[in-house]
């Protein structure tokens, strides 16, 4: 199993961060207003130094429309997981009418 620093999913977290918030065209001092967090505090995250609770990490996901999978995918390592993982991310690009015509083929292939 490879080993992960704390480290390196505080760079990785921040870094997706960062990427999302400015996406959106956000500032460091907006996200700080809608995520419920200092100005130091936001920069910090962004710049891998010191981590980010679990509370915070959640508000940023909800904020920004970031899914789990986006934040921990370079860290899995699991095959099953990292071909679920590649299918949802498909997925999150189809219209509504598709993801439901998608649940009804997965639906009938779970009763086969």
């Amino acid at each position: 199993m490879d080993s992960i620093s704390k480290e390196q999913v505080d760079k990785t977290i921040g870094q997706i961060l960062k990427k999302y918030r400015k996406s959106y065209h956000l500032t460091q001092e907006k996200i700080s207003e809608q995520v419920g967090i200092s100005l130091k505090y936001v920069s910090r995250i962004e710049n891998g130094n010191g981590g980010i609770s679990t509370e915070t990490l959640i508000r940023y996901m909800n904020t920004l429309g970031i899914t789990p999978n986006t934040i921990y995918k370079d860290f899995i390592h699991h095959e099953t997981i990292k071909n679920q993982i590649e299918i949802s991310e498909k997925l999150s690009d189809l219209s509504e009418d598709k993801l439901i015509f998608i649940s009804k083929i997965i639906d009938l292939l779970k009763n086969l």
